[in-house]
């Protein structure tokens, strides 16, 4: 009985130490990390599935389009919430957003350039077009997650 009851204590201190190990919550008014951690994964929600298509060789012209188009329509809604306060746990964003502003919004300008490229090229349904601009949106994400991501 004894054995048990040490056994039941300790799982439960491993619980709790287990709960307390998980993500850091964003508790500050209007959530701005949260906020803006959750649009990205909207964007990479319409993204991610237009490489698939890509890299497995099933292009599909409409779906494609239809992936282009929600990802324009999400594509603003995380840069707002950048703001000088919001450097805090649980953030991703390393401290050159802050320190290098302008390249920063540079890269945001690149990203926007490049998503309105593939829109046009999905709107054409040209697939060499489309795989071309696709790509150039992948590396405008890449040459902003390099300085300004944490990894």
């Amino acid at each position: 009985m004894l054995k048990q009851r040490g056994f039941q204590v300790l799982a439960l201190v491993s619980l709790i130490f287990v709960a307390a190990c998980g993500e850091v919550e964003d508790t500050r008014p209007g959530q701005p990390v949260k906020t803006r951690q959750e649009a990205f994964k909207e964007i990479i929600r319409s993204f991610e599935p237009m490489g698939v298509m890509l890299r497995e060789k099933r292009y599909e012209e409409d779906r494609f389009l239809n992936l282009a188009t929600r990802l324009v329509e999400r594509r603003d809604a995380p840069w707002a919430h950048f703001g000088p306060d919001t450097n805090y746990p649980p953030t991703k964003a390393t401290e050159r957003v802050w320190q290098e502003p302008e390249r920063f919004i540079a890269e945001k300008e690149k990203f926007l350039a490049a998503t309105d490229a593939l829109l046009a090229a999905a709107r054409s349904k040209d697939k060499t077009a489309v795989e071309k601009t696709y790509q150039a949106v992948y590396d405008s994400c890449q040459s902003c997650h390099k300085p300004f991501k944490a990894r």
